[in-house]
């Protein structure tokens, strides 16, 4: 693994990444272009989580069964006919499907980043899951970003097929640049759809790292799912593109990444995981400024989200590397397990933040995440209690 081959995969995990994330940015432009209510355009943030976790249970367990480039290379290309549908979409319902169809194939980085762990030595591992996190986190900030310029000057059309010339692009790249490898099992495809199941069954450490995510990424997508309402409505009055310009401001978290991959290398997961749930119930205090408007509010909007992403991905690595010790051979099927509980709670999260602000508007959006983080906190107090009185 040289380091030019982990930045490029670094890469390809965030323009694959980038597609579950760009469409938060333009939410208000999807309700004008399709002339309908803002809260049913978000629908479409909701479709591509929903297909990445149907899409991690279905296809990332294939990594350990067919070789990584031509997988790869075929996800990223049917990607980009997917975002080439939804470019073109007439009305909320295809352009649904189509989102459906996108977060479904577009899980390249679920599946790249067991391959990088066993690419790399084991005490490197955490810095090298980091690197591959702070590409994802790097794609779904530009995403955002770019979505949110592109589509306040053109429309939202424009992101969608932006993003499709750049799914065919990193198909190619990928297919000439990746090594030849053989696949980790022979196990039938029904055999590698239960495997999770089983594990999720057998390993009480898989359970609980998809438990703790499940909870912190369903806050996060609460705040990013509904936070484009916030800002396009009656308080702010902003486009599209101020949403890019604030997942802009939260580049810091990917130096964050990496950082939290060498602690967790050297003190393990747990006071890691610790830190980010405290650090999520602390933003959703801070992100209650928000409801204020004007400077202020802007303030603790750029300080809340800022706060929540490093806890979010942060408590990712400390998760993915607590899995990823569990088994040398059963990676892919590991990180079907984790991935799918993830994404499930991001899907959940998302639908319930914008059903919160339309009932309770920002406020309850906050409250949501600080319920969803001391779930997760509950559970880590309970477990790492009967971890002491054991030992």
């Amino acid at each position: 693994m040289t380091r030019g081959m982990l930045w490029l995969l670094a890469v390809a995990c965030g323009v694959a990444v980038g597609n579950v994330y760009f469409p938060q940015a333009v939410t208000p432009l999807v309700a004008d272009g399709l002339r309908i209510p803002v809260d049913r355009a978000a629908l479409v943030v909701t479709a591509a989580q929903i297909g990445y976790a149907c899409g991690i249970f279905l296809l990332v367990p294939l990594g350990d069964r067919v070789p990584y480039r031509p997988l790869i290379a075929t996800l990223f290309t049917v990607t980009g006919l997917g975002l080439a549908v939804a470019g073109f979409a007439p009305s909320l319902g295809p352009l649904f499907a189509a989102g459906v169809a996108v977060g479904v194939t577009t899980v390249i980085a679920p599946i790249i980043g067991p391959m990088v762990a066993g690419m790399v030595a084991p005490e490197n591992r955490g810095a090298a899951s980091g690197t591959m996190l702070a590409g994802s986190i790097g794609g779904m900030l530009l995403a955002r970003t770019f979505s949110g310029v592109l589509g306040e000057r053109l429309d939202w059309r424009a992101p969608y097929l932006a993003a499709a010339g750049l799914a065919f692009v990193m198909a190619v790249a990928l297919w000439r640049a990746l090594p030849r490898t053989e696949p980790h099992t022979r196990q039938s495809y029904p055999d590698l759809l239960l495997e999770p199941l089983r594990l999720l069954r057998s390993e009480p450490e898989l359970r609980r790292s998809c438990w703790y995510q499940a909870m912190i990424f369903g806050a996060f997508s609460a705040v990013w799912g509904s936070v484009a309402l916030l800002l396009a409505g009656p308080t702010y009055g902003y486009g599209a593109q101020a949403v890019g310009l604030l997942a802009l401001v939260n580049a810091a978290t990917m130096l964050a990444t990496p950082l939290a991959g060498r602690i967790v290398d050297r003190r393990g997961s747990d006071p890691v995981n610790l830190v980010c749930m405290l650090a999520v119930i602390a933003s959703a205090a801070v992100l209650v400024g928000g409801s204020a408007g004007g400077p202020a509010g802007l303030v603790a909007l750029v300080i809340g989200t800022l706060v929540l992403d490093v806890a979010m991905q942060c408590g990712m690595v400390a998760n993915s590397i607590r899995m990823y010790a569990l088994s040398d051979t059963h990676r892919g099927r590991l990180n079907t397990a984790y991935m799918t509980c993830a994404y499930l709670g991001g899907a959940v999260g998302s639908w319930l933040g914008v059903r919160a602000y339309a009932q309770f508007s920002w406020r309850g959006v906050c409250g949501l995440v600080a319920l969803m983080a001391a779930a997760a906190l509950a559970r880590h107090i309970v477990v790492v209690r009967h971890l002491d009185v054991k030992s």
